[in-house]
């Protein structure tokens, strides 16, 4: 079941990204010492707790008898544009189709906050995932190289309809 997170789910979710990105992090030779802004390391409870508060992002999870298995969460940039940040699954979780349920809750929250547009930013060299978002129709739309990343950070969109 998917329900959008309270103040009180926000240390379970801060784990459940820092795991599910760890993933990504092992896979592509990522470490804290060479990317300690990538999401793996850098998302804290503090900074979940300010994204909801000062930011006013909608935070969702995927429930399974009662514990997170999943997050996502959508900052409204303006002008009808929306990013989607963190879509994550717990990797014992994955391969359940519950990524995709957290993709299609985001489009559907997304309409219903007057977004037109969503854009995200990925891990340019993580090829699977880009076929992923492909598959559920974002386009990518560029790339850019950042000095603090050892990586290539990609960036696609899809109109919402």
């Amino acid at each position: 079941m998917i329900r959008q997170i309270t103040k009180e789910n926000i240390p379970e979710c801060a784990e459940v990204i820092r795991k599910s990105f760890l993933t990504v992090a092992e896979e592509f030779g990522f470490t804290p010492e060479n990317a300690p802004r990538f999401t793996a390391f850098a998302a804290t409870e503090d900074r979940l707790y300010w994204q909801l508060e000062s930011e006013h992002r909608l935070m969702s999870a995927y429930f399974e008898d009662g514990k997170i298995v999943g997050y996502y969460s959508l900052f409204l940039k303006g002008d009808g544009i929306c990013e989607l940040n963190n879509l994550c699954t717990l990797p014992e979780y994955r391969r359940n189709n519950i990524g995709e349920k957290l993709l299609l809750d985001s489009f559907a929250q997304a309409k219903k906050l007057g977004c037109s547009k969503m854009i995200l930013s990925f891990v340019e060299e993580n090829k699977r995932l880009r076929k992923w978002y492909e598959k559920h129709g974002f386009v990518h739309i560029g790339t850019e190289k950042f000095d603090f990343f050892p990586f290539t950070c990609g960036y696609m969109e899809i109109d919402i309809e």
